[in-house]
């Protein structure tokens, strides 16, 4: 009898440490996807991937994240749409369609096969503007705004 209440005590410690351990952990990815109209975003024009990412101090892991800009580039391009293609200048298949927020800025947390290589466009106010070069990555910022021109629309 006393060697199961010595069992039970044991399986009562190493339940309450796994659960101390695992609150410890920071949660999972949490699903996060930029809306028009949305205002919580910051930080436009820096590399969201530097914050947003496993192990990262901010919320979600980003798969692709970036900031648009009006043509004048004073100001970001608020609600506007990031397109991506299978195809140069719109052609090939639409992949995947995110909205940017109130602030310029566009993210998502969700899956998306960046491997083959994308092209991108940036829409907003009647216009569009292609991305010439294909891209493997969505750490938009890491290239515009550093190396690169800003991602801008009309």
């Amino acid at each position: 009898m006393k060697e199961n209440r010595c069992h039970c005590a044991y399986l009562l410690l190493f339940l309450v440490c796994l659960f101390l351990l695992s609150s410890c952990e920071k949660e999972g990815n949490e699903t996060l996807i930029s809306k028009n109209g949305q205002n919580e975003s910051h930080q436009q024009g820096n590399n969201c991937m530097k914050c947003h990412t496993s192990g990262g101090k901010g919320e979600g892991w980003f798969v692709v994240a970036g900031t648009v800009y009006s043509f004048n580039l004073q100001t970001t391009l608020p609600n506007g749409l990031i397109l991506f293609f299978s195809g140069p200048n719109g052609s090939g298949t639409l992949l995947k369609t995110i909205e940017t927020d109130q602030l310029g800025n566009f993210y998502s947390t969700e899956d998306f096969d960046f491997s083959a290589g994308v092209y991108t466009a940036a829409t907003g106010n009647d216009t569009t503007i292609y991305m010439n070069a294909q891209v493997t990555t969505g750490q938009c910022n890491s290239c515009h705004g550093q190396s690169t021109e800003m991602i801008y629309s009309h």
